[in-house]
């Protein structure tokens, strides 16, 4: 008779579960980290974080070569009056490349808008502040053009701002004439264009109106991309788009807005570039996109979209601004301040890549 095959063994179930408890009471341990993994998820967390710390060791690092003339009030808001447009600038990049765009056309954007004011308020004799406002509009409608394109059109956003900048600049030559509105004509039509550039001074420093009205501005977006559903849509279409839409949120319609509020930001930012300089040059801050880039990048903000914060974008301006600043004192050639934002730049990217890395 033939011996049939025998049953396991209770001290092979005892193994069997044994195995399969210790399997589950690994998976059930909590991950022990590096020291290197908990500083990426701390920097992946905080987008503003490495920022700040570079902010704030250049400013002890130029403290201490330049001295106490560094720290002077009325230096260091000379630094905020500098970054001002710039970071304007920066707020309406910032919203576009958090939705994984880039806008090459702000500088131009942002000149025709004050041609566009100058002209109506010392040429055609409207009021100052309608002047103003058809500047703004000015800077929305080609915001909206941006966003047609990008949006209806389906272009990549690089190859439409680098069309529209060749455009808009164009058409700021055509319409300017190639012509400059002096400081003077400008002081005795239509004051208020140059409102911005209006100082006053607190405790030793000399601040603007046009400084405060950006740090303002900075406000508001802060507040809207972090408390409102705006917000979260311009996140959320930036991180994976196709995601967002399958949750409901209608990419397209966000990616327009964004465009508008983008130029209507540079709009506000030609209102503040005529009171930063008192005249309106048709050929003066055309280049300012790659600064308003270099702000956004050094800031923290991904160029891959849906990671970063506005107020990285300031620091990021900051950063530049005492950068030149304290090389200047310290008696650096121009040469290498450009140099060293440049090199600024490298490492930002670099630092966002590496955490992209880190966290895939």
């Amino acid at each position: 008779m033939t011996q049939s095959k025998s049953n396991p063994s209770v001290s092979d179930h005892e193994r069997i579960a044994e195995s399969v408890s210790g399997t589950l009471a690994k998976r059930n341990e909590p991950e022990v980290q590096t020291g290197l993994q908990r500083l990426h998820r701390f920097f992946h967390a905080n987008p503003t974080a490495a920022p700040a710390i570079v902010l704030l060791a250049a400013i002890a690092a130029f403290t201490m070569i330049v001295g106490e003339r560094f720290l002077a009030p009325f230096n260091l808001s000379l630094v905020l009056q500098q970054v001002t447009i710039i970071g304007t600038l920066g707020i309406a990049q910032t919203l576009i490349i958090l939705t994984m765009g880039i806008d090459l056309s702000v500088g131009a954007i942002m000149v025709l808008s004050t041609v566009v004011m100058g002209r109506m308020a010392v040429e055609f004799g409207l009021p100052p502040a309608l002047a103003v406002t058809l500047g703004l509009g000015m800077g929305a409608l080609c915001g909206a053009i941006n966003g047609a394109l990008v949006t209806k059109v389906k272009l990549p956003p690089f190859i439409v701002t680098l069309g529209t900048w060749n455009i808009f600049f164009a058409l700021n030559l055509w319409y300017s004439k190639s012509e400059t509105i002096r400081s003077q004509d400008i002081e005795a039509t239509a004051p208020l264009l140059q409102w911005m550039g209006t100082s006053f001074e607190v405790f030793g420093a000399r601040l603007t109106y046009g400084s405060l009205l950006m740090l303002a501005l900075f406000g508001l977006v802060w507040y809207a991309l972090n408390w409102t559903a705006w917000g979260r849509h311009v996140y959320a279409t930036g991180d994976d788009k196709d995601a967002a839409e399958l949750a409901g949120i209608r990419t397209q319609r966000v990616l327009m807005s964004i465009y508008v509020v983008a130029g209507l930001v540079c709009g506000v930012a030609a209102w503040l570039m005529i009171g930063r300089i008192g005249s309106v040059s048709p050929q003066v801050g055309f280049m300012s996109n790659l600064d308003s880039i270099t702000a956004v990048v050094i800031g923290g903000t991904s160029l891959f979209g849906g990671r970063g914060s506005i107020f990285g974008t300031l620091i990021g301006a900051l950063i530049v601004g005492i950068f030149r600043n304290g090389l200047a004192l310290a008696g650096v050639d121009v040469l290498w301040q450009e140099f060293t934002v440049g090199l600024l730049i490298i490492v930002a990217v670099a630092i966002d890549q590496w955490i992209r890395r880190a966290s895939a």
